[in-house]
């Protein structure tokens, strides 16, 4: 008699990720399992969990990815603690519920302006201005990043002259855009894994629009202020004092 395969456990029900490095993971005797260097295994829930980050050192199976895609487990590839984002495996779970849900709210010019709207309202704490198109509260949100970049210039006491860099040319920006630059690049690979992992795509955007990660900036946006630019004028201060100390 054959059996049907369990029902996988609901997103909303497992826990949210778990990060694995340095291990072959394959499946032993039917588990998912992480074998180290000296041959111990680790059996990991597979089911359970949203996604599985797979670090530097990881080997993975055949096996092991269908499993995972069995189970509805999102397989992503990243750098250390997921600052970056390589490659990612079955997106969202092959659902398309969620998927559908954003393009219709992106497409739909009074549905997208809500989204825009509300996006809005969490970055800065308040309501959108009222009567405004997404092209003029993407003006005005503008503006208050540029404000508050020389805001936080002025309280970590780092000359600013501007968000100026090339991509080509990193040596080109100077200490503080490049220390934005590299944070922000950590934070764009945590949130486009966590929109994979939510079954969403990253390249469906509402305020960003047509780049492959539109979204992810959109989410980022709303949280790099809070986290991580911050941070990033705080390591350009003391890496100008550091410098200052050493060559006067």
């Amino acid at each position: 008699m054959a059996f049907l395969p369990l029902k996988p456990i609901p997103i909303k029900d497992r826990n949210s990720m778990i990060f694995i490095g340095m291990g072959q993971i394959d499946v032993k005797d039917g588990a998912f399992v992480v074998i180290d260097k000296n041959g111990e295994r680790m059996h990991v829930p597979v089911g359970s969990v949203v996604c599985i980050m797979l670090e530097p050192g990881t080997r993975v199976s055949h096996a092991a990815v269908k499993l995972a895609a069995t189970t509805g487990t999102l397989l992503i590839w990243v750098g250390e603690a997921g600052v970056r984002l390589y490659s990612v495996g079955q997106p969202g779970g092959a659902r398309s519920d969620r998927l559908l849900y954003q393009a219709k709210l992106s497409l739909d010019e009074n549905l997208r302006l809500k989204v825009v709207r509300k996006m809005f309202e969490m970055r800065f704490g308040e309501p959108a201005p009222e009567r405004r198109s997404v092209e003029q509260l993407r003006g005005i949100e503008g503006a208050r990043v540029r404000k508050t970049y020389q805001i936080l210039a002025k309280q970590y006491n780092v000359e600013w002259h501007g968000r100026r860099y090339d991509p080509k040319d990193w040596e080109k920006g100077d200490i503080v855009n490049r220390c934005i630059s590299a944070a922000t690049s950590c934070l764009y690979g945590v949130t486009e894994a966590a929109i994979l992992a939510a079954g969403y795509a990253p390249a469906i955007g509402f305020i960003h629009s047509g780049k492959p990660l539109s979204f992810v900036y959109d989410i980022a946006d709303i949280l790099k202020f809070d986290s991580v630019v911050p941070l990033a004028f705080k390591i350009a201060a003391k890496k100008h004092s550091h410098l200052t100390k050493m060559y006067g």
